[in-house]
């Protein structure tokens, strides 16, 4: 399945060192002090924008990436640029408070042991009314708008959105037009039958994809990919590689070649197969695992498809390293597998 030249991380390593200084992108942290106020961010954006697109192939990556960083987009936005990531799959926790949403006063998941109270009952009752007006607001798409502009004006696109604000038609019909203000595509969600149907005709009407995301799906006995894309022809992919590869064994670059006019955005990851001898399906560093990265960005460079492809950062950082750190090495352990 390796390629005969395989890229290793040690010899990654050293060449990428070599990279020129430009390329190596910071930005002082007074420009993203926390400001719930997106009307009054600052205008201040870095002096070289990230760039992350090689040959033409869009590197980007997953905000779930930097989920140890605290200090929600404000640190979200400072890591992309810092790894130097251009588009992002963004996750949606915490966007709506950070645009002035009413605050759920709960913030506790309550069990058998020790249940909600008649007066925490209420409070969510309430939050969840309020909440529901707030969404209905104008101006609250308008909201979005500025945040995307926020990102764009750093050089960061977003191509996807990953979150909805429920399952109705009404709850979807909202989501898609506010991943719509983000500049996304579309919304991504767990490949499974009540997404591919609920979710397909709400983005066919806005304009948009559902883009279904894999985790071990295809491995189970009978699971038939084709049944849920035949909902609706907006429903695409999010074909998650790593996952693929780790749960069944079989070369994603077999399904992105017989996909690819379905896939929206493949996940990258370096995993051990599903037929590894010591270590099966485990997430590792990128150029120790088995994953064939390189014939997988080879495929979509060659073939010049608009596929998107994203860092998800899962494998375990070590303590002199970080988030952002591990990130930008992905980044341009692509680079040099595409130029």
């Amino acid at each position: 399945m390796k390629n005969e030249k395989i890229l290793s991380r040690r010899n990654f390593l050293g060449t990428s060192a070599l990279l020129t200084a430009g390329s190596l992108l910071s930005v002082h942290p007074s420009l993203f002090a926390a400001n719930n106020n997106v009307s009054n961010i600052t205008k201040a954006t870095p002096k070289v924008l990230p760039n992350s697109k090689f040959a033409g192939v869009q590197i980007g990556a997953i905000t779930y990436s930097f989920r140890d960083l605290s200090g929600g987009l404000e640190a979200t936005l400072k890591a992309c640029i810092d790894a130097g990531i251009s588009s992002i799959e963004l996750m949606g926790t915490g966007v709506e408070e950070y645009l002035g949403a009413p605050k759920n006063p709960v913030r506790r998941f309550p069990n058998a042991q020790n249940p909600l109270t008649e007066e925490e009952k209420k409070a969510i009752a309430d939050y969840q009314s309020e909440l529901k007006q707030w969404r209905k607001t104008q101006g609250t798409v308008e909201k979005y708008k500025q945040l995307r502009k926020k990102f764009n004006d750093a050089g960061i696109g977003i191509h996807i959105y990953k979150w909805t604000a429920g399952k109705s038609e009404e709850d979807l019909d909202y989501s898609f037009k506010v991943a719509k203000a983000l500049g996304a595509v579309g919304i991504s969600d767990e490949l499974n039958d009540e997404n591919a149907r609920l979710m397909g005709p709400v983005a066919a009407k806005n304009g948009m994809y559902a883009i279904l995301h894999n985790h071990f799906q295809f491995a189970q006995p009978g699971f038939d990919v084709d049944k849920y894309l035949a909902y609706s022809p907006a429903n695409m992919l999010n074909f998650d590689a790593g996952h693929y590869f780790g749960s069944t064994g079989l070369n994603p670059v077999d399904f992105i070649r017989k996909y690819h006019n379905r896939i929206v955005s493949i996940h990258l990851k370096d995993k051990t197969s599903a037929t590894n001898e010591w270590k099966k399906n485990e997430n590792q560093v990128w150029g120790q695992g088995e994953t064939p990265l390189e014939e997988i960005l080879h495929l979509v460079r060659d073939n010049k498809w608009p596929i998107y492809c994203d860092i998800e950062l899962e494998y375990p950082v070590v303590p002199w390293s970080t988030s952002v750190k591990e990130v930008r090495t992905c980044m341009r352990y692509c680079r040099q597998i595409l130029i």
